[in-house]
C-alpha cells in the first residue's frame, strides 16, 4: 500500500513507524526540527522496551509525494482546512482519506440516513471547503485511542493503547475499508471496522465536557469526575449531547455516570485541551465543543450547559 501520514507528529509518527516496518510505501508530511531530524536519521519509536527505527520519505511538500492510496490525516481538525491545497495533490481518483482525529468529523453527514443528510458542518469546516476540495466520498473515520509523545525531533514514545478503530460513513465494511483494517493489524494494532458513529460520541462524550473544563479550571481527569460542582456540570452536558447523538441514531453503551467513573479512574492525567493551553496552542474547541453545539441547532436540542461552558473556553482562548 501507499500510504501518506499527513501530520507524523505523536500518533502519526506511531502509525508510520509501524506501518513502514511491514513493507508498506509510507511517507509523511512534517515541518521543522522534527521534519529534518526524519530526514537524517529516520523516524523512531520507543516501545515496550525497545527503539525501532524507519526510514520513510519525509516532506513538506506534499506534491512531490504521488498519489497516495491512503492519506492519513492526523493533524488536529482546526489545522486542516488549511492545508487542503496542500492534500489535494496526494489525491488521486480511488484515494481515501482516513480522519484520524478527535471530535466531531466534518464528513458527519455524509451518507448517514436522517432528515440532515450531506448537510456541512460549519463548525470544522467552514464554507464547506474539505467537503468541496477532498470530497465525502473518500472519507473513512477513525477513532485514536493511543497515548504517545514527541520527545524529541525524530522520536515518538509509545505510552499506552494501540486501538485505532475504523469505519466507513456508510457502515458498510468495503474493500477498502477492510484492507485498511487489515494492514493495521499486520502492523500491531487494534482496528477492527465498526459503526464509525457509534465509536466517534464515545470518545466525544467525554472529551466534550472534561476538555474545556479542565482548560477553565487547569483540573486533571480525577478531580473534575469526583469534585461534586464539575461532576455534575460534566453530566449535564453528557445528557445534552446524549440527546443530540439519539437523534441521529447513536447507540450509547454505557450510561453517563459509569463513562464518568471511567475517566475518574485514569487520574491525575491532564487532557488534551489543558496540554495545549499550557504550551501556547491553539485549543481543539470547535470539533470537542462547537460541533456538538451546532448539532444541536440542527436537531432542535437544547444544549443550555454546553452553551455556557462553550462561551467561556472560547473567550479563554482568545484571552491567551
Amino acid at each position: 500500500m501507499k500510504i501518506c501520514i499527513y501530520g507524523a507528529g505523536a500518533i502519526g509518527g506511531y502509525l508510520a513507524v509501524q506501518l513502514a516496518l511491514q513493507d508498506h510505501d509510507v511517507s509523511v508530511v512534517a515541518r521543522g526540527p522534527h521534519l529534518e531530524a526524519i530526514r537524517n536519521k529516520g523516524l523512531s519509536l520507543r516501545i515496550g522496551g525497545e527503539t525501532r527505527t524507519a526510514r520513510v520519505r519525509a516532506t513538506d511538500r506534499p506534491a512531490s509525494l504521488g498519489v497516495q492510496d491512503y492519506v492519513i490525516v492526523t493533524l488536529k481538525a482546526h489545522s486542516v482546512p488549511a492545508v487542503v491545497d496542500d492534500m489535494k495533490a496526494l489525491l488521486g481518483p480511488d484515494t481515501a482519506v482516513v480522519t484520524a482525529m478527535n471530535g466531531v468529523p466534518w464528513w458527519y453527514f455524509h451518507a448517514l440516513d436522517c432528515p440532515w443528510r450531506d448537510q456541512i458542518l460549519e463548525s470544522v469546516d467552514p464554507g464547506g471547503r474539505q467537503w468541496r476540495e477532498i470530497g465525502p466520498q473518500r472519507a473513512i473515520g477513525c477513532v485514536v485511542y493511543p497515548a504517545t509523545e514527541v520527545v524529541e525531533p525524530g522520536v515518538i514514545e509509545h505510552v499506552s493503547g494501540n486501538r485505532f478503530t475504523l469505519g466507513e460513513p456508510s457502515g458498510e465494511k468495503s474493500e477498502r475499508v477492510v484492507a485498511l483494517s487489515k494492514a493495521m493489524i499486520d502492523a500491531g494494532f487494534k482496528s477492527p471496522v465498526r459503526r464509525i458513529r457509534d465509536e466517534i460520541w464515545v470518545k466525544l462524550w467525554g472529551n466534550l465536557c472534561f476538555n474545556p473544563i479542565s482548560a477553565l479550571t487547569r483540573a486533571t481527569l480525577d478531580t473534575i469526575a469526583t469534585d461534586a460542582g464539575t461532576r455534575e456540570v460534566s453530566r449535564h452536558m453528557m445528557l445534552e449531547a446524549q440527546a443530540i447523538g439519539e437523534k441521529l441514531d447513536v447507540r450509547f453503551g454505557v450510561d453517563v455516570d459509569k463513562r464518568i467513573d471511567g475517566a475518574a479512574a485514569v487520574g491525575s492525567h491532564k487532557t488534551s485541551m489543558l496540554q495545549d493551553l499550557e504550551r501556547g496552542r491553539p485549543m481543539e474547541i470547535e470539533a470537542l465543543v462547537g460541533a456538538v453545539q451546532e448539532l444541536g441547532r440542527i436537531t432542535s436540542t437544547p444544549t443550555p450547559t454546553i452553551d455556557t461552558v462553550l462561551a467561556l473556553v472560547r473567550m479563554l482562548s482568545r484571552s491567551v
